[in-house]
């Protein structure tokens, strides 16, 4: 690659030397090129072969060597070979030019480009390569662009090269008709602006949007022949229907009737889905009791006397299901029906691009959403279907305490539960297939939480893959395949734990041509939009980030886009998503952490501030865990923070805010913040990014101030 990159800039600097030391560039102006043009003209009539060659090869050279004269040659071109054979050559000889350019531009500077600037262009280079040829049409058909610079910034970016040049010649074809047609008149030019006109500009601008009108119509073409084998209602009962009333789907209700839609809503189980009834509120609610009873066991660190802790656990299970009940009107069918949502009870069925059945009714409606979120996956290991084990669906319906529990996953939900069931009194031994717990966390996070869990008497095994489960009698055990041979764990209740399964089986979507992805999530594009044009997905059904306010977030989009989408539709924003695993400590995050800004080769510079030396960490017992932030190099522009400790998903907010909104660590360190109080250790962070930028030489000659002040 480096011969490459150096024969390719002794080209371009002998390419260059010879341009200024021949003075090449006195033939590219328009003046001299009038003045010659007789003899120019009797020279092609005499060599009409040689004269076509030796401009075609000259035209290549000024275009890959981005050197200012294109217009006049082009201009040349028509007063000297005509319209259509100037045509012919310029066509040719610009986009093989523009091509040659591109290559140098890729060779020479793409991969310093894309390692040094790749975490501002993941945009751009996504969006370049679904639509990198519309893109690059768009700009070709605007000569107000100077092309040489699009040749040189297409370099940069992942287009094919092949797809660059045959749009290129595709869309320089009006601009280039025009410059040749002036051409022709050259003789009354006085200029290269006498050209370019406010009408003809207006004419180019015209052009430009062409391609959106073209890829307007396509889809309106793509979205016929799609529904074009189904039969459509004359009219609808509803604007928008929503499958599941889980988070994604109330929240996609409740836009819809807040902007006077009518809207269905259907679920087959309980309203609130996963969230309310299995996921975060039982959760937090089981974590809270059993940090409870390890605070109580903590008494004298707080000069208290010793408290005898006696877990009632059918109590705890009880409370679980009051602060479901209390929590259940927020999604209620009473709450919904008042917002004047239609909600509906049972099983669904999409049987058209506008029709879903339920429970033998037909409902129709202009567009659908479907937010059937996702259930906890069970792998498929010899034996575990006789046992009588628990996922998160299903923990919550016992009423005694497991003595020794396995489980099964170290994620977030099976470290949650796993802390929780052993802080309540369970033997719990947490088993996983990967190397470390918590795998998404840098390696760091996994270690400090693992020692945790190690000091409160979690047995933590890693790199353990299960091979078969049995039942002998009372006893259940699972046998696991380590590095040091097969190990066999005797449990009385084993937790499910790996992960969860988009809920899309017996919609009927299959049948429609609604796709999947690998993960068996469905498949939308950027709008949240399905295969088939008139239904959108949001929620764990569709992911990539499978938390409750991922999929608020994602119902919005959704809900906006199928009711007006006819007038602007929306990309979904995932530029700033935060996450938080409730064990203690608890840990946060948002953006970027180490591990992944190695693995995608980001430089970036870590500062990191311990939260043992917070005072009110340290007043509170709770004097653990750090704040680490990831910033672009030189600059305190957040790429990402990492927060373990204590109350860790409030504390990093501030920091969701600032990434949302491009505060960086200065204003932060800037802003006042409550003494005492955790969020102070933000600000400190931020102190240390600062501190370690301070400027050491003029400091010195401030002490040399203030040595001179004193006398």
């Amino acid at each position: 690659m480096r011969i490459r990159q150096f024969a390719i800039i002794a080209v371009i600097v002998a390419a260059f030397a010879a341009f200024f030391l021949l003075d090449l560039g006195s033939y590219l102006q328009l003046d001299v090129l009038k003045q010659r043009m007789g003899d120019l003209g009797q020279w092609h009539a005499d060599n009409p072969l040689r004269g076509g060659l030796i401009y075609f090869v000259a035209y290549v050279l000024v275009a890959a060597f981005s050197i200012p004269g294109a217009a006049v040659m082009t201009l040349a071109g028509g007063a000297l070979f005509g319209f259509w054979y100037a045509l012919l050559l310029v066509s040719f000889a610009s986009s093989i030019g523009a091509t040659l350019a591109l290559l140098a531009s890729r060779v020479l500077l793409r991969d310093w480009v894309q390692g040094r600037f790749g975490q501002y262009l993941d945009t751009i280079n996504g969006g370049f390569q679904r639509e990198g040829a519309f893109y690059l049409f768009s700009l070709r058909l605007v000569p107000l662009f100077p092309f040489v610079l699009i040749n040189l910034l297409m370099g940069l970016l992942p287009l094919r090269v092949r797809t660059f040049y045959w749009v290129s010649q595709l869309g320089m074809l009006p601009a280039t008709a025009v410059y040749i047609n002036a051409g022709t008149q050259l003789g009354r030019l006085e200029s290269t602006a006498g050209i370019i006109s406010l009408p003809l500009l207006g004419s180019f601008l015209l052009l430009a949007v062409f391609p959106y009108i073209a890829r307007w119509v396509l889809n309106a073409i793509r979205r016929r022949r799609v529904l074009a084998s189904h039969k459509k209602p004359r009219q609808f009962d509803n604007n928008l229907i929503v499958i599941g009333a889980g988070s994604a789907g109330l929240v996609a209700a409740l836009i819809g009737a807040t902007v006077k839609a009518k809207v269905t809503l259907i679920e087959r189980h309980r309203m609130g889905g996963d969230c309310l009834n299995t996921g975060c509120v039982p959760s937090k609610a089981l974590i809270r009791s059993a940090r409870a009873a390890q605070l109580a066991r903590r008494a004298e660190e707080f000069g208290l006397a010793p408290l005898p802790v006696e877990v009632n656990f059918p109590r705890v299970m009880e409370r679980v299901q009051d602060v479901i009940r209390r929590i259940e009107p927020n999604d209620s069918v009473e709450r919904y029906a008042a917002l004047g949502v239609n909600c509906v009870q049972g099983e669904a069925r999409v049987v058209s691009p506008w029709e879903v059945e339920v429970d033998g009714v037909t409902l129709s409606a202009r567009h659908i959403v479907i937010a059937t979120g996702a259930r906890p996956t069970v792998p498929d290991v010899p034996g575990l279907e006789k046992l009588d084990y628990l996922t998160s669906d299903t923990v919550w319906d016992i009423r005694t305490l497991p003595t020794r529990l396995l489980v099964l996953g170290a994620g977030p939900v099976g470290c949650e539960l796993a802390q929780s069931f052993a802080r309540l009194g369970s033997q719990v031994t947490l088993v996983t297939l990967d190397e470390r717990i918590m795998l998404r966390e840098d390696p760091e996070v996994s270690e400090l939480v693992y020692e945790t869990f190690r000091k409160q008497g979690i047995k933590v095994h890693t790199n353990h893959k299960p091979l078969v489960f049995d039942t002998a009698g009372a006893t259940q055990s699972g046998l696991f395949s380590t590095a040091r041979g097969q190990r066999k764990i005797e449990f009385d209740r084993l937790l499910v734990a790996v992960g969860r399964t988009a809920n899309v089986e017996y919609l009927g979507l299959e049948e429609l041509g609604v796709t999947r992805q690998p993960s068996g999530r469905l498949a939308v594009d950027d709008f949240l939009c399905t295969a088939m044009p008139t239904i959108y997905a949001c929620g764990d059904v569709v992911g990539p980030y499978l938390f409750t306010h991922m999929a608020s977030h994602q119902a919005w989009y959704a809900a906006v886009n199928a009711l007006f989408g006819r007038f602007r539709r929306f990309k979904v924003d995932y530029s700033v998503v935060p996450w938080a695993t409730f064990t203690d400590p608890e840990v946060a995050r948002v953006g970027l952490n180490e591990t992944e800004a190695n693995a995608q080769g980001i430089d970036v510079e870590v500062t990191r501030y311990d939260l043992a030396d917070l005072d009110r960490a340290i007043a509170d017992g709770e004097a653990h865990g750090f704040i680490k932030v990831l910033t672009a190099p030189g600059r305190d522009r957040i790429l990402g923070a990492t927060i373990v400790g204590y109350h860790a998903a409030d504390l990093l907010n501030e920091f969701v805010l600032a990434m949302k909104h491009g505060i960086g660590l200065r204003k932060i360190l800037s802003t006042i913040h409550l003494y005492p109080s955790l969020s102070e250790g933000n600000k400190f962070v931020a102190g240390e990014w600062r501190k370690a930028r301070k400027p050491e030489g003029l400091l010195r000659w401030v002490e040399r101030y203030h040595q001179w002040n004193r006398g």
